[in-house]
């Protein structure tokens, strides 16, 4: 593992496929270890603020963090006239392990909304179950009844998501509403973040509040809203997976019900099996020790892990 002096770009590589521009990290594994890790981050992200984690899992294998189109600074779909949806998020995906995985068994860790185009990958390519040795799902969902928001709150934000989608609502919200100084006036107070912000103060809110800007800024705005639109209308529970999935919830998921999410998981694949993250919330703006991250890999996870590394 990297010494903790280190830092997320010193792992940094381009990434260009299909067109797209953006990024990758690659942490090499310790030596002996042969597993593959393949990290994919969720909405809202990017390598930085993952970095911590990518961190711990390196202790289970050598990792693989890209970007994703439109997302952690990636050229969007749109550039080569593909909507971003999670079928074509899927493609995409599928390229990419194809590529980066040719002659190698793969684990894979995918978080939020990147769950749900993983799944949708190995409904659309089958084949692709073969190369993967263990999937695991953090905070991941394959249903829109798996969100925990009220009907009003859906349709507000649905409404919002349709015009925002859009290239040139979306254009204008990024040069007004995100414009940082407005970002660190209003955003903390806001509905849902105002759970990560409500201990901090001094430094730690400074960095917090730094590190929104930059995932407001350095993520594609349509191809988010596109994805929120795709996750209220979401249900991947047609097609089976042949293949059980480790999946680590959060007691106090602001977003998911866990209860809803196990059930509908149980729908496409072959198992589930649940580990609880000692982590306060869905997920935190900064992971930036591998301490940070630790909660999100379970020891009953991580013995589980290390138990098919032997």
């Amino acid at each position: 593992m990297p010494k903790a002096s280190l830092k997320p770009e010193d792992f940094i590589v381009p990434l260009n496929m299909n067109g797209l521009e953006g990024r990758m990290l690659r942490l090499p594994a310790l030596e002996g270890n042969k597993r593959e890790i393949l990290f994919l981050f969720g909405q809202h992200s990017t390598i930085e603020r993952w970095w911590g984690l990518a961190l711990e899992l390196n202790k289970l294998g050598a990792v693989t963090m890209p970007d994703l189109p439109g997302l952690g600074g990636m050229t969007p779909l749109y550039k080569i006239g593909q909507q971003p949806t999670f079928d074509n998020m899927a493609d995409y995906l599928a390229a990419f392990v194809k590529l980066k995985f040719r002659n190698k068994k793969v684990t894979i860790f995918a978080m939020s909304q990147s769950f749900a185009i993983v799944t949708r990958m190995l409904q659309k390519y089958p084949e692709l179950t073969k190369k993967v040795d263990i999937l695991a799902s953090v905070v991941g969902l394959v249903h829109k009844d798996d969100l925990k928001f009220s009907r009003h709150t859906i349709f507000i934000y649905k409404t919002a998501s349709r015009i925002l989608s859009r290239k040139w609502p979306a254009r204008i919200f990024r040069y007004t509403a995100l414009q940082p100084f407005v970002l660190k006036i209003v955003y903390h107070r806001t509905q849902y973040a105002r759970e990560k912000f409500e201990e901090m103060s001094g430094d730690e809110f400074k960095r917090t509040m730094d590190m929104e800007v930059t995932l407001w800024h350095q993520n594609d705005i349509r191809t988010q809203f596109k994805h929120y639109l795709e996750l209220f209308s979401l249900d991947l529970t047609g097609t089976r997976v042949d293949l059980p999935v480790l999946h680590v919830a959060t007691k106090r998921d602001r977003y998911f019900n866990n209860v809803k999410v196990e059930e509908h998981m149980r729908r496409v694949y072959s198992d589930v099996e649940v580990f609880f993250s000692k982590a306060p919330n869905h997920a935190p703006t900064v992971i930036a020790t591998a301490s940070d991250a630790a909660p999100f890999i379970p020891h009953p996870l991580r013995r589980r892990i290390q138990g098919k590394m032997k």
